[in-house]
This record gives C-alpha cells, structure tokens and sequence, in this order.
C-alpha cells in the first residue's frame, strides 16, 4: 500500500522537480530538450489542466507534453488562418472567424448529424421515387420493344 501511494506521488509532481541519486542530471538533460520544443510554459499548462480535470486525476508527463503541443498547433492554425487576411492589424473580428472550429465545436457537431439525417430522407425519397419510376414506367422493358416490333410486320 505504501509503495502504490509513492508512485502516486511520483506520477502526480512534475519530472523536472524529482531529485534522483545520479541519474539526475540525465532527466534534466531530457527535460531541458523537451523544454525547448515546448511552445508554452509547461508548468501553466499543467496548471490549466488540473484546474479543469477531477481533484481525482493524475496526468502523465507525455499528457502534459503532448497537449502543449497541440496547443502550439492550434496556435499556429489559428495564425495561418490570420495571415490569409490581406490586412496588416488583426482585428478581434478575424480572431473570431479564424477560432470559430474551436470554439463552436458542439454547434458544429450537432449540424453534421443535423445535415446527415436530412441527406439520410433525400435518400429515402429519391429509392422511393425510383421504386414508382420502375413500377408504373417499366423502364427498358423488353416485352414492350417485342410488341412494337411486331406491330411493324
């Protein structure tokens, strides 16, 4: 039971904080690497994200490292999208439209399903029309090519 709560202890601090006897200098070597590529302060983002998870939840350091990254890419997407703006000032407006997926994600979502269930009746419409067009039309038939064939003899 003791060993489990230190583990626990482990995984919950943060990796540049643990002091080991000679392999020390090995993980903050790591970490300094990892530091560098990082596009936040890791620190803030770990603190953001225990600020919105369960008291409950521990996060592994590849969490921490992994969702500063895709911040870094959402950063960077959300300024791609700015600079296709020929203007020379970002304006509240453009940041609006340029987070807009972001943002309003469930919107988006629940406007798929929407759409979906709408092509979903086309469909349904367009194999009924179809079944009608084949039922009265008789489309191709070739009994009715015979007759008309005899008729010319």
């Amino acid at each position: 039971m003791a060993e489990y709560e230190e583990i626990n202890e482990i995984e919950e601090t943060d990796l540049d904080t643990i002091e080991t006897e000679g392999n020390g200098d090995e993980i903050e070597e790591y970490l300094d690497e990892d530091d560098e590529k990082l596009p936040f302060a890791k620190a803030e983002v770990v603190r953001l994200m225990k600020q919105h998870l369960d008291d409950d939840k521990m996060i592994r350091e590849r969490v921490k490292v992994e969702m500063n990254k895709f911040l870094g890419d959402v950063l960077a997407n959300v300024c791609k999208q700015l600079n296709d703006y020929p203007y020379s000032t970002v304006e509240y407006e453009m940041l609006k439209e340029s987070t807009y997926p972001y943002t309003n994600i469930e919107r988006i979502n629940e406007e798929k399903i929407r759409i979906l269930k709408h092509l979903d009746a086309i469909k349904a419409d367009c194999d009924a029309l179809s079944m009608d067009v084949k039922a009265t039309l008789k489309i191709n038939d070739k009994p009715n090519q015979e007759e008309e064939e005899d008729d010319l003899f």
